[in-house]
């Protein structure tokens, strides 16, 4: 009896050491491709990808972090930017559920599309995949950007081995910084600064976006063919063609006056975070992030704040 209760003490004593058992995520229900929608008259989409790397290669593509779809609506004279975070739970191509970044990298980016279209209810077809590097150069082309930055994002930047030359003034506290290409990138990549996670560095990616396109709200049309060059130069992958490219072009110039509206899918409230395969990962209600997203597709003026 003795050598008993002490075996049951020991065993007592090891379960507070054992990890956390892994939560099944719910069955995700999407759209099949086929059943999805054309596009509303005079919606473009274009899916913008980052991989992780400043130099990646188009044999040998990394976690696909940065995922933000560009609507241009030449019809109600629109442009909206909508991104996704980077550890959303998916259904994958061989239909088992998994974290969205890893789909490019192990079935395609044209698997990505299909993937993201059945979540999202509408049919992405054209897409242009960056690395930083390439992105760096883009925002160099346009001459850099200027950043406002709090205290949380001041600091992880003067502790990020940035060179004094790539923010004037040299990163400090709190304020408004002019970004040359890479430290934008950086800006961007911020994660663990402020609080917010990945939700909040969704919301960089958006803002930089926006900086860019005003910057270009009285660019000329040379400019903007130079600007076009700047990006097919510094692509990694893409499935559009200069025909293509030069439509979108042409689609962006006609929309440079626009407001850009945002949305971040998931809005709050749609999302909870669970622990799967090893990885703490965001698990979605998809129907209702679908119906958050064709709102924003096809209605007024709307802005969601990721502000908490």
């Amino acid at each position: 009896m003795k050598r008993f209760i002490g075996l049951l003490l020991a065993l007592l004593m090891i379960l507070p050491a054992l990890p956390a058992m892994a939560d099944d995520p719910k069955p995700i229900e999407v759209i099949p491709y086929e059943s999805l929608p054309e596009p509303a008259p005079g919606q473009h989409y274009y899916l913008l990808l980052c991989v992780d790397s400043w130099n990646a290669r188009p044999n040998n593509l990394g976690n696909t972090d940065g995922i933000v779809l560009v609507t241009l609506d030449t019809y109600a004279h629109r442009v909206m930017l909508t991104s996704l975070i980077r550890d959303a739970l998916v259904v994958r191509p061989d239909g088992h559920i998994g974290r969205v970044n890893y789909i490019a990298k192990n079935y395609g980016v044209e698997a990505l599309c299909k993937v993201l279209s059945q979540h999202f209810g509408i049919k992405i077809e054209k897409y242009i995949l960056f690395d930083f590097g390439q992105i760096a150069n883009i925002v160099d082309h346009l001459g850099g950007v200027d950043i406002e930055v709090n205290a949380s994002e001041a600091h992880y930047l003067k502790v990020y081995p940035l060179s004094p030359n790539q923010t004037t003034p040299p990163m400090n506290n709190a304020g408004t910084y002019h970004f040359t290409g890479r430290a934008a990138v950086i800006y961007m990549r911020i994660r663990k600064a402020g609080g917010g996670g990945d939700f909040m560095r969704t919301q960089r990616v958006r803002t930089v976006l926006s900086l860019l396109a005003d910057k270009c709200r009285k660019i000329s049309y040379t400019d903007a063919r130079a600007l076009l060059d700047s990006v097919m130069e510094n692509t990694l992958l893409t499935n559009m063609n200069l025909d293509e490219m030069l439509t979108a072009m042409d689609q962006a110039f006609s929309l440079r006056d626009c407001t850009i509206e945002e949305l971040r899918i998931p809005p709050d409230g749609l999302v909870s975070p669970i622990n799967y395969a090893g990885m703490a990962v965001q698990e979605l209600d998809w129907p209702a992030c679908r119906e958050a997203l064709n709102d924003f597709l096809n209605s007024s003026w709307l802005v969601y704040d990721d502000e908490e």
